[in-house]
């Protein structure tokens, strides 16, 4: 199934129906006053966060989406029928915002959330409702009203604790299929990764944590080179970034702390906020430098882009992943600890 994380759509709520102007005529009852019923209210839509959805591929082709209509009232009161409601399956993670002042109306951030996107109008009222002691017969109604109607963008993020950034071919979905079950193809050329993937790592039975693959990033992504920033804004919901780095780059004359350096300028013009977020630096491919010279090269690598915390590992013998993994459990444990307090045992 192909990947999309974007999609524009049109939401139409149902109208509600108009109300009747009717009088009860019976035999032997010649003035039976007002009986016109009111009509029925407008379908609504919602959108609902679904865990079993993980692409927005459903709103490719189908982008207009109207709900049912109120029915009409009649007469001997009789109510119209309201229109069935509209839900819209989307991924958790799914933000919807309006495409003409992309304001957020919604983040459906977690599984069986829904949000009212658009609302059905209500129905008209039935002449029932104006009779009175001086307007015995009244032939006034209401028309019901119009339902909403939105231009909407709905734009998925994935959910995610940890976020690998690098250059394409720095190892990442080696990585993640090293330390986790996840499968994503792993090929000797850039730019294997065309979209992104989830991993869940376990580091015992009850502790893991959802890592995140994302397309490798090159410089000069803000023009739009490679894949540009496009899938950046899937790293936005995690709380640590794993900034990959190949060691042992193939052509010799690349230097990976500036290409490092090159990675982080890219990400810093793409937001701010997530420039700022915990980095950890992974030296990866460590396995085809020579020993006599692996400890001379972390050391320049480490003092040139001075991490917060920085890890050796060879993600395809998996010589250090395993340490990683449990490093960032402890660090995603402490945050959690710090965010809600009372709800950590």
């Amino acid at each position: 199934m192909k990947f999309f994380d974007e999609a524009r759509i049109e939401v139409v709520a149902g109208d509600g129906g108009n109300g009747a102007a009717s009088f009860r005529r019976e035999k032997y009852i010649p003035f039976g006053g007002p009986d016109g019923g009111d009509g029925g209210r407008g379908g609504s839509i919602y959108a609902i966060a679904d865990r079993n959805l993980n692409t927005l591929i459903d709103f490719r082709y189908t982008r207009m989406f109207r709900a049912q209509k109120g029915e009409n009232g009649r007469g001997a009161d009789c109510y119209g029928k309201g229109g069935d409601d509209m839900e819209l399956r989307v991924p958790v993670g799914t933000l919807i915002r309006d495409q003409t002042t992309e304001e957020l109306i919604a983040d459906l951030d977690h599984d069986g959330k829904r949000v009212l996107i658009a609302k059905g109008g209500q129905g008209g009222l039935g002449n029932i409702h104006f009779k009175s002691s001086t307007n015995r017969s009244p032939r006034k109604c209401t028309p019901g009203e119009l339902g909403e109607q939105h231009e909407l963008k709905l734009e998925l993020r994935v959910l995610a604790d940890v976020g690998l950034l690098g250059l394409p071919n720095a190892g990442k979905s080696t990585f993640i299929r090293a330390v986790s079950s996840a499968k994503p193809k792993v090929a000797d050329y850039p730019f294997t990764t065309l979209h992104p993937n989830l991993g869940v790592v376990r580091v015992d039975d009850n502790r893991s944590f959802v890592i995140a693959d994302v397309p490798g990033l090159i410089e000069g992504a803000a023009d739009g080179a490679g894949l540009g920033h496009r899938f950046l804004k899937h790293l936005q919901r995690t709380g640590l970034l794993l900034h990959l780095v190949d060691i042992a780059p193939f052509d010799p004359a690349a230097s990976p702390a500036k290409d490092a350096k090159a990675i982080l300028k890219e990400l810093k013009k793409y937001d701010q906020a997530l420039f700022e977020k915990p980095r950890w630096l992974v030296i990866n491919k460590i396995d085809l430098v020579p020993e006599e010279e692996r400890a001379a090269r972390v050391k320049a690598l480490v003092k040139s882009y001075k991490p917060e915390r920085h890890f050796v590992i060879s993600a395809i013998s998996r010589e250090g992943c395993r340490d990683v993994s449990f490093a960032i459990m402890d660090y995603l444990e402490t945050l959690r600890k710090h965010e809600n307090p009372d709800q950590v045992g």
